[in-house]
């Protein structure tokens, strides 16, 4: 196994185990089985374990087969504050005391706060007494490096990266996403400040393996090096000296004993220039999919009203080179539901975006043909509700 570090030099294993896919039969986890698979990635050298609050009894299965197995101090918990259920600040403690007691534990070895995608749910969460709150945890020793789980776009992210302190941050990067989300950028500038990242989502839930077009699955089969579709969109990860740990959802002794084989071969600049322009015709293949031809350049952006328009295609392109669920998803997370989102029903026609476009799209008429796609009746009414609801008033309590 290869080992990366944390901001303190901490050795943290290049792959690490995501709890949220274990095996489960009729709503219950198989925690047999996964306690084979977590000791057999732990015999591989892997020593980060990542849930969640909202996975269901994620954190119970993974606190229990560390205390049965007697190693909980030789790994490191991440865990999650599910900061979008919290509306006064006594609810931290709530949740926190009960994730410690899910994971039979006294501390967390690192802790986000869970699914951010806007700024201003940051600055919520400020208003709460977040900061006071975590400088407590930190000196009683309850959490030991702080950081945020991400789902919004590249200056989002930038702006909550620069505004505090933090230990690290998790975001959605692969091959696909390189200009998305986070994305390169995002990485990059994590890297200039010290903050190591830890990836989520490599294999877009699977889909860079199970959902590429017949003609990409030829070409990875017949490519010299012999790599699976998975081990590519691994080692362009592992390729990346900015990317500290990979989290993969493994929920098979054979997944764990392959993944940590790629973990412990590939190292930053593993590919030649010959493996990019490999996995560049990859991408060209998929993206021969889409509906829009959109390359995330933002030579369209800003928007006059603050349409995100670069996120509303790669939303719109979602939508046909793996669902219409993923895309609609897709949208709602990095789009919708920013509290300051701006629709394409807001749309001007004034026309300043086709003037800067480099791939001449006709980028007003794309717009509502994407829109009329991605916020069909029932999903204009959700995105309203969840918008309510994540940006509802804060209470103001003590700080406890």
């Amino acid at each position: 196994m290869q080992y990366r570090k944390d901001k303190y030099g901490n050795p943290i294993s290049a792959l690490g185990y995501g709890c949220m896919r274990f095996t489960s039969h009729s709503g219950k986890i198989d925690i047999d089985k996964a306690e084979q698979e977590i000791m057999e990635a732990y015999r591989q050298g892997i020593n980060y374990y990542d849930t969640a609050y909202v996975y269901p009894g994620s954190e119970v299965t993974l606190g229990t087969i560390l205390e049965r197995n007697n190693i909980r101090d030789k790994v490191n918990i991440a865990t999650k504050l599910p900061q979008y259920m919290i509306n006064s600040n006594k609810n931290l403690d709530n949740y926190f005391n009960e994730e410690l007691q899910r994971l039979k534990t006294d501390h967390v070895d690192y802790y986000l706060m869970h699914h951010l995608t806007d700024v201003l749910q940051w600055e919520r969460l400020k208003q709460l007494g977040i900061k006071e709150w975590i400088k407590n945890k930190k000196e009683n020793g309850q959490i030991r490096n702080i950081g945020f789980s991400y789902h919004g776009n590249t200056d989002m992210f930038i702006k909550i990266l620069e505004d505090y302190d933090w230990d690290f941050a998790q975001i959605q990067y692969n091959y696909l996403d390189e200009n998305t989300q986070a994305g390169r950028k995002g990485l990059e500038r994590a890297e200039e400040l010290g903050i190591p990242i830890v990836i989520m989502e490599p294999l877009r839930g699977g889909k860079l393996v199970n959902m590429l077009p017949e003609k990409a699955k030829e070409m990875i089969k017949e490519n010299k090096r012999h790599y699976s579709a998975a081990e590519w969109g691994l080692r362009w990860l592992f390729d990346q000296k900015g990317v500290t740990c990979v989290l993969s959802g493994m929920n098979s002794l054979e997944m764990v004993k392959e993944n940590c084989r790629i973990a412990s071969e590939a190292i930053p600049g593993c590919l030649n220039d010959e493996d990019q322009k490999f996995i560049q015709n990859i991408i060209t293949e998929i993206k021969a999919h889409e509906k829009v031809g959109c390359t995330g350049c933002r030579y369209c952006m800003p928007c006059v009203k603050g349409i995100d328009i670069p996120g509303t295609f790669n939303a719109y392109n979602r939508m046909y080179t793996e669902s219409k669920h993923d895309g609609r998803f897709q949208y709602a997370q990095a789009v919708a539901l920013r509290k300051d989102a701006k629709f394409v029903t807001e749309c001007i026609k004034c026309g300043k975006c086709e003037l800067h476009c480099p791939q001449s799209i006709p980028i007003r008429e794309k717009l509502v043909e994407a829109d009329k796609a991605l916020r069909p009746l029932p999903y204009k009414i959700g995105i309203n509700v969840v918008r309510a609801f994540m940006f509802r008033k804060v209470k103001q309590d003590k700080v406890v």
